[in-house]
């Protein structure tokens, strides 16, 4: 590896990392505030936040690194053409292909990386989450009776906690009630109570201090009542079904399992083109990653005696509206409207021959700047905006 090597290494390092987990931060945090009010309705503890996060990581992962990827090599290149270093490479016989051996070995590994993850890691990543949502509205991830409301444990039996202190060990204010199907009723009252566990997994016992007891059935001729300084009453947990197996869905399966559910012989033309449709989209997402280094080069140059940023603005729309474009065709090929191998592959061949042609004009027409049109049109845009805005300085200052 030769000094300009370890120099572009060094050069494009810092953004494309930088870039990868600012994207990735804005995502998370896009999502940890919907999670936090998911958690707190179900009653759910605070680290299971965490937990499903991080098991949407791989995901957003899968669109980070195309944009890491991209910006790392756009700001490093924008930022050896501002300082006329660019000029420099080209006068002393590199070409744009000799300068992007650096940008293609990190393509090579982010890409092999991105697609570990989104074929092999990201599937069983997305069925973990799922069973916690389903943990989480079935109760069986600890979820905790709420203070101060009333709450149904199992069929026919209703309590309420005033207060809980030492993460729910000691109890006071406690109100429960019990009803059978026959008509009877059990109504206890407690000033004091704890839970403690039993051998049955299904039972646990609520040790009550303090209180009073009603017990209420149609044969009494009124209800009885009974005061007591302790009183055990057994809690039958509701029955929590078993979250499902993985692969209800496409998107939890890997990539070898959606090939053999699309070439499997018994499979509805409906399931075939759900698999066939999710294997291309995962497919054509990390293919577009070996373009993304020319297509940086493209936005990368601006015009000459011009610092406009209108470049990277429009790698982040390109890459954005492209990911879009791919869910889309995804939807319509796994309902059969278009084919999945046209709906994905199309729209990558129509992005790819306009990366080709920007990096084509860039690095082999004299003088050429693809956005040259847009550059100066923004610029105007740009001169009338700040015209107006000292325009109207003016006015407020002569007021």
């Amino acid at each position: 590896m030769t000094a300009i090597d370890r120099y572009m290494l060094r050069l494009i390092a810092v953004p494309l990392f930088g870039s990868l987990l600012i994207s990735a931060m804005l995502l998370v945090l896009d999502r940890m505030r919907r999670l936090f009010d998911f958690v707190a309705t179900e009653g759910g503890p605070v680290s299971a936040v965490w937990r499903m996060l991080a098991n949407l990581l791989p995901e957003y992962l899968g669109l980070g690194i195309p944009i890491g990827l991209m910006l790392g090599v756009l700001l490093a290149f924008r930022k050896i053409a501002l300082s006329s270093e660019l000029d420099v490479f080209r006068a002393v016989g590199l070409s744009y292909g000799r300068l992007l051996r650096v940008p293609y070995m990190y393509t090579i590994l982010l890409a092999v990386l991105n697609l570990g993850i989104v074929g092999f890691l990201q599937p069983y990543s997305r069925y973990a989450y799922e069973g916690l949502r389903f943990e989480l509205r079935t109760g069986a991830l600890g979820a905790s009776i709420k203070v101060g409301e009333f709450t149904r444990l199992g069929e026919g039996m209703t309590i309420r906690i005033e207060n809980s202190a030492e993460e729910g060990r000691r109890l006071s204010g406690i109100f429960a009630r019990v009803a059978t199907q026959d008509g009877k009723s059990l109504a206890v009252t407690a000033s004091r109570g704890q839970f403690l566990a039993t051998d049955d997994p299904d039972t646990i016992i609520l040790r009550l201090s303090d209180g009073l007891l009603i017990q209420n059935a149609p044969g009494y001729r009124s209800p009885r009542t009974l005061s007591f300084s302790s009183h055990d009453l057994p809690i039958e947990l509701p029955k929590i079904d078993n979250f499902r197996t993985r692969g209800d869905g496409d998107q939890e399966l890997t990539l070898p399992e959606l090939f053999r559910e699309g070439m499997r012989a018994g499979a509805s033309q409906e399931d075939r083109n759900l698999a066939w449709s999710n294997f291309h989209y995962r497919i054509v997402e990390v293919a577009m990653m070996f373009l993304l280094p020319l297509a940086a080069i493209a936005f990368a140059i601006p015009p000459k005696r011009s610092t406009s940023a209108l470049g990277v603005f429009l790698s982040i729309v390109m890459i954005v509206t492209y990911h879009k474009i791919n869910q889309y065709g995804q939807s319509v090929g796994a309902l059969g409207i278009v084919n999945p191998i046209l709906a994905l592959w199309g729209p990558f061949l129509i992005f790819g021959g306009l990366i080709l042609w920007m990096y084509h004009i860039t690095a082999h027409v004299p003088g050429g700047q693809p956005i040259g049109a847009l550059e100066r049109q923004f610029s105007k845009l740009l001169g009338v905006f700040l015209r107006l805005f000292r325009g109207r300085r003016r006015a407020v200052g002569t007021e």
